[in-house]
């Protein structure tokens, strides 16, 4: 691991600047050689990166919704090529090229915080062993040391022998007591935050690469981190335990304001939304009223929520105009228009010889070309005619072909 933090020493001087620089913040208020003062200069570390990590968050949230877009021609290419997964994948692979989208996108934010990761654990890892590094000066250096979150040192780790955290004045039960702890919460948010994206925000109906990948993270991510967790400092505990609860409040505001089409919680939102039209009469706030214009534009491509907005809004008296609007009408008239609008959604059901499976077919009618080939005076052959000369044609009830002669004594 020390090789690895070796490999983005050229951030670690930005990074020990910015710890000093809230260390200096806090200090003033709870002591310069307390836990509280280092343990939030690290928070503050975390949320800095994050809140410039925002627009790589927005992209991270558009490549997830060209995913979604994808998942039905996903879908027909797997249902296509479902016996033979190498050319399954090459084709995979083609439609990402050609709509631009990253399925890796989802780890993104993780890679972007790799240097300050490994940063912060190669500076930790210098106030562990008592040396300076960065703009950590000797007197910055042993202050840290000293400080203690719920008794364990900042630089201490779950793995570190009794002597070693004897020598940073702690007791090693006190360690490995807070370490597990902050390990286990790592984890559970990380699971919890894959999870809340599995179950609220992913349309489960469409089985693709893309879910087996988000399905995978959810429990490998924990796993990796619990392993690794106890090689961490405290200090690194501190850093991925607070990034990780930023993740979840970030991604929770996003299902909640802006959920994937399909979702549990496009589902949830628009019922929100339809409880808000029933009790103010209006749509409000921009982004909702965007919402309803953009349902309203999709027309008969709405999806299964979206048609259910419309109908209860319907039921409610209302009807969505092209502008994010409602307009109020009479409830009766709006829910006939609703189902008359659902209706015409659906597809024409097939006259009843073209859904009759192996029917026999009708011959092609003759083309004006065909009949002009028709040697002129040849007549239309005539079906044959019964035995015995008759050219008159049965009668309804009567038996065709060759009739059995009359006997002499039946009556005419």
């Amino acid at each position: 691991m020390d090789t690895i933090a070796s490999l983005f020493s050229f951030i670690t001087t930005p990074v020990s600047w910015i710890i000093v620089q809230f260390h200096k913040l806090y200090g003033a208020v709870f002591g310069p050689d307390t836990g509280w003062a280092w343990g939030l200069s690290i928070v503050s570390l975390v949320v800095l990166i994050r809140i410039c990590l925002i627009p790589l968050f927005v992209k991270q949230i558009k490549s997830t919704r060209n995913m979604q877009a994808l998942q039905p021609k996903m879908k027909a290419i797997q249902e296509r090529y479902k016996n033979d997964k190498q050319r399954q994948s090459e084709e995979m692979m083609k439609l990402y090229k050609e709509t631009g989208t990253n399925p890796l996108s989802s780890c993104l934010p993780i890679l972007a915080q790799s240097p300050f990761f490994f940063a912060l654990y190669h500076v930790l890892s210098k106030i562990a062993s008592g040396d300076t590094i960065g703009v950590l000066n000797q007197d910055l250096v042993n202050s840290a040391r000293e400080a203690k979150i719920f008794g364990a040192p900042i630089a201490a780790k779950f793995m570190d022998d009794p002597a070693k955290v004897e020598a940073l004045n702690a007791s090693l039960t006190d360690v490995r007591i807070v370490t597990a702890v902050m390990i286990v919460l790592m984890s559970l948010s990380q699971f919890f935050t894959q999870r809340q994206l599995m179950q609220k925000n992913v349309d489960l109906t469409v089985k693709t690469p893309y879910m087996q990948q988000q399905k995978m993270l959810m429990y490998i991510f924990p796993v990796i981190f619990a392993v690794m967790g106890i090689n961490f400092p405290v200090g690194v505990l501190v850093y991925w335990l607070t990034t990780n609860v930023w993740t979840m409040g970030q991604q929770m505001y996003v299902i909640n304001q802006n959920p994937t089409p399909g979702s549990k919680a496009q589902d949830h939102y628009l019922q929100r939304l339809v409880k808000s039209v029933t009790s103010h009469g209006d749509v409000r706030g921009r982004r909702r009223r965007a919402v309803v214009q953009a349902i309203v534009a999709k027309g008969p491509d709405r999806n299964d929520n979206e048609r259910k907005f419309v109908t209860s809004l319907a039921k409610a008296g209302f009807t969505p105009q092209a502008d994010g609007s409602v307009k109020k009408v009479d409830p009766a008239t709006a829910e006939a228009e609703s189902v008359a609008a659902a209706r015409r959604q659906q597809p024409k059901r097939q006259p009843k010889a073209k859904r009759q499976a192996g029917g026999a077919q009708q011959p092609p009618a003759k083309t004006s070309l065909e009949k002009a080939d028709q040697p002129q005076g040849a007549k239309a052959q005539q079906p044959a005619k019964p035995a015995g000369g008759s050219t008159r044609q049965a009668k309804s009830g009567q038996r065709k072909g060759q009739q059995r002669p009359k006997h002499p004594s039946s009556k005419k």
